[in-house]
């Protein structure tokens, strides 16, 4: 399974021409030379991409689509929350994000560029801020020998600095939530690493929150005398975006000292009338270092006198006064020098922050203030730049230590491939540049949708929800919708393994909103009908669009009327019981056991026949929102199955004999009418239609025995699917989807003719979504196809990071050649179901535990 590990590192490597190391880079990771360039390019999918069949069948669609999309871009000014006209271009550029979970990200490209910003919640901007650089600045007997701006760029702009560094000595290696930049000073026999680190730790709640990262420089001189060494850290007040220059910004020196420890930096405050921030640069103090400063300087222009105050002598002029604000039309930005003496053959180090402070936000509506979760430690009177700066610089140790205990297992694990290492956690980076926002519960929120514990709802703040705040992310940074259930029911393996009240808490917030309802009549795109946006007794598709107001107002999707989401409700049963079977948190189970009562009751008028299998029509199942099903269906009737068999279990871990008699029967009923409808000897076909289409290979077919095996059931009294009958099925898709597609090389593609050729019938069936193979590889691993269900996640992998330049940026899909959909998505944390299917393998190491 890992025989291509090498060759793909080489090619990515392939231009490194150093032969150093780094100090303390680890061996696992992904890892790739500053110089390379992907010979890959793909594009986006737009609605021109749509082939001539979809475009006939969906015209009126695309009429209703484009007469919203010239209300919402025209009219109202606003971005859409899916804009097929102006998806993103790929930029292959992203690397780490920088910050823990919830208080905005900042994102540093693999060469080291401040590249994208979401410091506005759920709200991204996508520039390159080309102030915002390390340089270096070699001193020897007292005579500057090298100063270098540690960037492969060359900008029209700051001319006067030393732009170019040559890429091919240096490379990038990420481990999330580290990465490595290691650079080697060509003639100077010096070799600079930069760590840097944020505190993303699993089961933590406090520092896991910190908007903050450092950024640890260690300092390699490889000759026979000493040198004095520089690292300056330059940033501009802003993102790089307009209201940069919207005037009232300045920046201010700080010092402070706590604790006999001592961090000296520079505060940018940035003055937006919505949503005002600061940002803060800062180093520690440390003995044998000096730190110095420039507290203002314009980004503009040569800049060369920036670049002559460090040539001089290694050091910035420290003045000691706040800069004015800044004019309209006019940046402003800041510098921040650390210069130590490192021996010969020896090693130094100096350390570095960066935060930001936000620490009340506002969504697009503007109606309501929240407060973000770390002001909970830090206050809300957004001063807390310089203690952020100070706790981090003092405790990464800690964090870092938290980081190894957690990963080592993994990474030392020597029956795990390479690629897999690299895959697990990178692709966390998800939680944090997910759109993130994690908020305290106000005082005066009621989450329970009006409907108390005693007549079968929730409270109106419940304990957990109080204690660990809000929680929400994007279904990508495309599809701007917060907690698309859909989506999330494959992602939510990664929160309930490492952050277990967070996932909670989001069951919570869908469990007071099935309640709900909402009459308001809205225009559905897909039939052009008006209906509620808010039905009673549903699951809800997401909680709202940042540009909106989250939380108020959900269902920011309008292709389907809610009522026919029948997917949803089941998802929903299927997580209350995996969450409580791996949490054993009883309160909880118990609140959303009249929650799994009600959705199924909705569900249950589906089974119009009575055969105990709920029936779909046209595209009510949410996922495939775009793959036409007629009847039951594998997908569907699947999770449907599941969830019958999960209420059994509910009800016997709650004594409620006639609820699980009911659902027993129900059950019985169910998996004999599945089997005889949809079991074609060898796999489920994709629906009962009978049409020419219906015995199409769909890789999701077992979802509902994936979570079934996820939460301990599958056998026995808990089986609803035969154990022969799922691996046949999974084989099936392991011949044809996955090995019959792409020569094997890119993971499963959703829907496959039984002939060996993709299923063409819609946009979504001839793709593949990275999420849902990584969900299929642990349904495989879960019924003892270690192997393929390792080789079909491997071709993703390879697919996505090392083919097409999609590192930090997962995309929802990509079709076999030329096109990707939707990136930096959701779906893709789903890798976190490999590992607690590993984990449930006898004699495996566990790691869903503190």
């Amino acid at each position: 399974m890992d025989l291509n590990d090498s060759t793909s590192l080489a090619e990515l490597m392939s231009r490194y021409v150093s032969t150093e190391a780094g100090f303390g880079v680890p061996k696992d990771g992904w890892r790739i030379c500053l110089a390379h360039e992907f010979k890959e390019k793909r594009k986006p999918f737009q609605a021109k991409d749509v082939s001539l069949a979809n475009m006939i069948e969906h015209v009126s669609l695309g009429v209703r689509y484009l007469r919203w999309w010239y209300k919402k871009t025209q009219v109202e000014k606003k971005a859409p929350f899916i804009d097929m006209f102006r998806a993103l271009p790929l930029r292959q550029i992203y690397g780490a994000p920088l910050g823990g979970i919830g208080g905005g990200s900042i994102t540093r490209g693999w060469r080291g560029d401040f590249c994208r910003w979401q410091l506005n919640p759920g709200m991204y901007h996508y520039k390159t801020v080309i102030a915002n650089q390390f340089t270096v600045c070699l001193r020897r007997g007292g005579q500057t020998v090298y100063q270098q701006v540690l960037s492969t760029e060359r900008p029209p702009t700051l001319q006067g600095w030393n732009w170019g560094y040559c890429g091919e000595y240096a490379f990038y290696h990420a481990l999330y939530p580290r990465a490595w930049t290691v650079y080697h000073l060509p003639g100077q026999n010096v070799t600079l690493t930069c760590r840097q680190v944020s505190p993303v730790i699993p089961h933590d709640y406090k520092d896991s929150s910190l908007p903050v990262a450092v950024f640890v420089w260690d300092i390699e001189n490889k000759n026979d005398y000493e040198l004095d060494v520089s690292i300056m850290f330059t940033m501009v007040n802003g993102s790089g975006h307009k209201d940069d220059k919207s005037g009232g910004h300045w920046n201010e020196p700080f010092h402070l000292e706590k604790d006999g420890e001592s961090v000296s930096g520079v505060l940018l405050h940035h003055q937006t009338p919505v949503n005002p921030y600061t940002l803060c640069i800062a180093a520690r103090e440390k003995s044998g270092q000096e730190i110095s400063h420039q507290t203002a300087f314009s980004p503009k222009g040569t800049c060369s006198a920036l670049w002559s105050d460090l040539m001089t002598d290694g050091r910035l002029d420290s003045p000691k006064d706040s800069s004015p604000p800044t004019q309209k039309g006019e940046e402003v930005a800041a510098a921040l020098a650390v210069s130590c003496s490192v021996p010969a053959n020896s090693h130094n180090s100096v350390e570095f922050s960066l935060a930001w402070d936000m620490p009340k936000i506002t969504f697009g509506s503007r109606e309501r203030i929240y407060l973000r979760r770390y002001t909970r430690y830090y206050g809300s009177k957004g001063d807390a730049a310089p203690s952020l700066s100070h706790y981090a610089l003092t405790h990464y140790s800690k964090w870092e230590e938290s980081i190894d205990e957690w990963q080592r297992p993994i990474l030392q694990d020597g029956s795990l491939p390479a690629w897999y290492k690299s895959a697990l956690f990178n692709e966390l980076y998800f939680v944090v540049d997910g759109g993130t926002v994690w908020v305290e519960l106000p005082e005066d929120a009621d989450i329970s949708g009006g409907l108390r514990p005693e007549d079968g709802g929730l409270p109106a703040q419940p304990e957990l929800v109080k204690e660990y705040g809000r929680f929400a992310y994007l279904e990508g940074q495309e599809y701007r919708m917060y907690n698309t259930y859909d989506v999330h029911f494959y992602a939510s393996f990664a929160l309930i393994m490492l952050w277990p009240k967070l996932a909670l808490s989001v069951q919570y917030d869908i469990a007071g909103s099935v309640v709900q309802h909402d009459p308001t009549e809205r225009l559905n795109l897909m039939n052009g009908r008006y209906s509620p946006v808010k039905t009673r007794g549903v699951v809800p598709h997401d909680i709202g669009d940042p540009d909106d107001e989250p939380w108020v107002r959900a269902n920011a999707y309008l292709i389907h009327d809610t009522a026919d989401w029948k997917d949803l409700n089941l998802k929903f049963v299927l997580q209350v019981y995996r969450d409580y079977y791996l949490t054993q948190d009883e309160q909880y189970l118990k609140d959303m056991w009249p929650i799994c009562q009600t959705v199924m009751e909705t569900e249950l008028k589906f089974d119009k026949d009575g055969d105990g299998l709920i029936e779909n029509s046209g595209y009510a199942d949410q996922t495939y929102d775009g793959w036409k099903v007629t009847g039951p269906s594998a997908y569907c009737g699947g999770l449907w199955l599941a969830s019958v068999c999960m209420m059994c279990k509910m009800a016997r871990v709650l004594n409620c004999e006639s609820v699980y008699e009911r659902y027993r029967d129900i059950l019985e009923r169910g998996s004999a009418a599945f089997d005889k409808l949809l079991w074609n000897g060898k796999y489920y076909n994709y629906d009962s239609s009978g049409r020419s289409l219906s015995n199409s290979v769909m890789s999701d077919q077992c979802a509902g025995q994936w979570f079934l095996r996820a939460s301990g059931l599958g056998d026995d009294d808990y089986q609803a699917f035969p154990k022969e009958k799922i691996c046949s099925a999974l084989k099936s898709v392991f011949d044809l989807n996955v090995m019959s597609f792409a020569g094997g090389q890119m993971g499963a593609v959703n829907g496959m003719r039984p002939e060996g050729v993709p299923d063409h019938s819609s946009v979504q069936s001839d793709e593949v979504w990275v999420g849902v193979v990584y969900g299929l590889a642990a349904t495989m691993i879960h019924e003892g196809m270690t192997e393929e269900g390792m080789r079909t996640a491997e071709g993703c992998y390879r697919a996505v990071w090392e083919r097409m330049g999609m590192a930090f940026q997962t995309p929802e899909a990509y079709c076999e050649k030329g096109i990707y959909r939707s990136l930096a998505y959701m779906r893709p944390l789903s890798i976190w179901a490999m590992q607690l299917a590993l984990n449930n393998q006898p004699n495996h190491n566990k790691t869903t535990d503190k």
